[in-house]
């Protein structure tokens, strides 16, 4: 071994791989965790600590003499836990959920445990097999074509996000396309999506060399519940062509971040057909709902789709980083992405029968994702997991019948899947004015700026009581608060108490605001 430093003496000197040191340490983490989720609804969901908390209680610099893991701990519960804004609280509704459970837990141990960097097959064969093989079985849960599968002549690849996903096909569907036009037209290529899409389409476009300025975000109406309309993206992209520029790239949506709204694939795709553009869609959030048979529908026409993804670490009981990719033409990804420098140079590469998934993605260096999704899916079967999606559905429509129930507050838009989209409505806040004409544009819009202002300062007040986290999005112009069920721990007597905390706090402004 080594020298570790003059400074350091023999006594320090530890094996940091022990085995049954990292058994008795394992047992307490193992401990310390159980602990935290039984009690974790008692702590408040959104961390209330102030910027900078933390410099304030550890030492400015790194220890000389190894600490214990018991006092380790024991730091964590008294700095870390309060500065964790706590995803797994049962009374977490913010953003989109991060669905934890202890197949996908245990799974991220064994990966982390045996530390692979499956790069290539010979790397770690059984790493990059298992991807293939579990990619393929969920796959067949969503009914995809064979064309997605690699028992037909797709494939599919476990990214870390969305982010990487929708970067990897505009990479390929750039290269593709300026196979055919030349390169240096990079310049004209046009990217679609609406208003709608996720900042990570801008994103990807912007560091696969894609002009800003060609980035359309085609805009939605809450009429059309904000999906995308097919002759919307018709007329851009005929302007578009009409202006010599290229289209290249549609990003649909399945399950839209702000709320949930859902493209319509099929037509979306004949469109997208007549201009030789590659075709994305982006299911991060609900796409793991279409395993089940009533929900399938939303991805009707994906076999006329390029790609496909959903996160499984959002709504799929699979810890964080789990991004499940499928394209019908995996050498159009090898294409863009693949290196082969001498030192990675193999027989099994060599081959051409093996997959080599750093040719599928932007890093080198890959985690062993697949486990965790594997025992997801071994530990519960397809059945459970279906019932647990429907679980947090049913859950989303109890909180909307208690929303519709009162009168002061509306369902801004139709739900889809597992989440609510609410606010107070402005005649909430009239006080009562004779002769007054309230359908006078000028007093409605500043009904509209009142009812924003009452709903932001609203979910201000709920995520400040700690009680329950909420986030909030604004579409054409109105402040919604975004009710999110997801969380693994959460059961309908959280929904219930979460709607009593939301008339509460409603109740106690509006008291105030009458009392001035």
């Amino acid at each position: 071994m080594g020298s570790l430093g003059s400074d350091v003496g023999p006594s320090y000197i530890v094996n940091p791989l022990n085995p049954e040191e990292f058994r008795r340490q394992g047992h307490m983490v193992i401990d310390f965790l159980a602990d935290y989720y039984k009690n974790v609804e008692n702590y408040p969901v959104l961390s209330q600590v102030e910027h900078g908390y933390l410099e304030k209680l550890l030492p400015k610099s790194a220890p000389e003499i190894p600490e214990t893991i018991e006092t380790i701990l024991n730091d964590i519960e008294k700095h870390i836990i309060p500065g964790i804004t706590h995803w797994q609280s049962p009374n977490y509704f913010a953003y989109f959920p991060s669905s934890g459970s202890i197949a996908g837990f245990l799974g991220e141990v064994l990966s982390t445990g045996f530390n692979v960097v499956g790069f290539n097959w010979i790397s770690s064969p059984a790493a990059t097999e298992l991807e293939s093989i579990v990619m393929d079985w969920l796959g067949k849960m969503l009914e995809l074509p064979r064309s997605f599968l690699f028992s037909g002549t797709g494939g599919g690849v476990i990214q870390g996000t969305t982010c990487e996903a929708i970067l990897c096909t505009i990479t390929a569907a750039r290269d593709e396309m300026l196979s055919k036009v030349g390169r240096k037209n990079i310049g004209k290529l046009v990217v679609y999506g609406s208003d709608q899409t996720h900042s990570a389409l801008a994103k990807a476009a912007k560091i696969a060399g894609i002009e800003p300025n060609n980035v359309r975000a085609i805009k939605t109406r809450k009429s059309s519940s904000f999906e995308l309309s097919p002759e919307s993206l018709r007329i851009a992209a005929r302007l578009d062509t009409e202006a010599g520029l290229i289209p290249f790239f549609l990003c649909a949506t399945v399950g839209t971040t702000s709320t949930t709204a859902v493209d319509p694939i099929r037509p979306l795709c004949e469109v997208a057909k007549e201009h030789g553009m590659w075709v994305h869609v982006d299911g991060a959030y609900a796409g793991s709902a279409c395993i089940c048979p009533e929900f399938r529908h939303f991805i009707d026409g994906i076999e006329n789709a390029n790609s496909f993804s959903f996160n499984a670490h959002k709504w799929f009981f699979t810890t964080l980083d789990c991004c499940c990719l499928w394209v019908k033409d995996p050498s159009a990804l090898i294409k863009s992405l693949s290196t082969s420098p001498e030192y990675l140079n193999n027989k099994a590469s060599e081959s051409k029968q093996v997959v080599d998934y750093k040719d599928w993605q932007i890093a080198l260096s890959r985690r062993f994702r697949a486990m965790k999704l594997w025992l997801v899916l071994r530990s519960y079967g397809v059945p459970n997991l279906r019932n647990f999606l429907r679980s947090h559905v049913k859950m989303a429509k109890l909180f909307q019948h208690l929303v519709e129930c009162d009168q002061r507050f509306e369902v801004v838009v139709p739900r889809n899947f597992a989440m609510v989209c609410f606010r107070v409505l402005p005649t909430a806040l009239e006080k009562k004015q004779n002769g007054f004409d309230r359908s006078d544009y000028q007093t409605r819009h500043l009904d509209e700026e009142n009812a924003n202002e009452f709903n932001r300062k609203l979910l201000e007040s709920l995520n400040a009581s700690g009680e329950v986290y909420m986030t909030h999005t604004v579409v054409e112009g109105i402040y919604v608060i975004r009710f999110a069920v997801g969380a693994s721990l959460t059961e309908d007597k959280h929904v219930i108490k979460a709607w009593k905390v939301v008339q509460e706090t409603a109740d106690a402004i509006l008291t105030t605001m009458n009392n001035t």
